[in-house]
């Protein structure tokens, strides 16, 4: 990312705000969702904009599960691993996931195309076992529709 365009990136972002320190979690949000995640370049430039320490912006951020650090895929593979998917597969899908994208879990493949998650519950028990790829979701999933699955997203990249 050239520092021209997160610049700019970020002051779209701070337009949309007060620059208060109860804007903390939205200007996060705002920022990430301009990122697809929080450098630490930016999580400074928040500092200051909103006049706290870095360390608060720093501990807010690393509080909230929905906050990354790291760069993330375009599309993002969750796989469930919760009670019902585990029993009826969500393990093997797991493995034929890591496989077919060649990355383990918790990993982004080198072009930035996919992300490889785990989740402990999607809400979707009655179709375990469950995968999600943004916000569609693949019930009933098996290992041998990973690669169909993935296609589906390549193809339409």
């Amino acid at each position: 990312m050239c520092v021209e365009n997160f610049e700019v990136s970020l002051n779209e972002v701070f337009s949309r705000f007060k620059g208060r320190r109860e804007e903390l979690i939205p200007v996060l949000q705002a920022a990430q969702a301009a990122f697809g995640y929080l450098p630490v370049e930016v999580m400074k430039e928040i500092a200051g904009f909103i006049s706290v320490p870095e360390s608060q912006v720093y501990g807010v951020a690393t509080f909230y599960a929905q906050f990354y650090f790291s760069r993330r895929g375009k599309h993002t593979v969750k796989v469930c691993l919760g009670t019902a998917c585990h029993v009826k597969g969500g393990g093997r899908l797991m493995e034929a996931f890591e496989r077919e994208l060649g990355v383990e879990c918790g990993c982004v493949i080198p072009d930035y195309q996919f992300g490889l998650e785990r989740v402990n519950c999607v809400g979707a028990c009655a179709i375990a076992p469950v995968v999600m790829v943004g916000e569609d979701v693949y019930g009933h999933m098996e290992s041998n529709r990973v690669k169909e699955v993935l296609d589906k997203y390549e193809k339409g990249s």
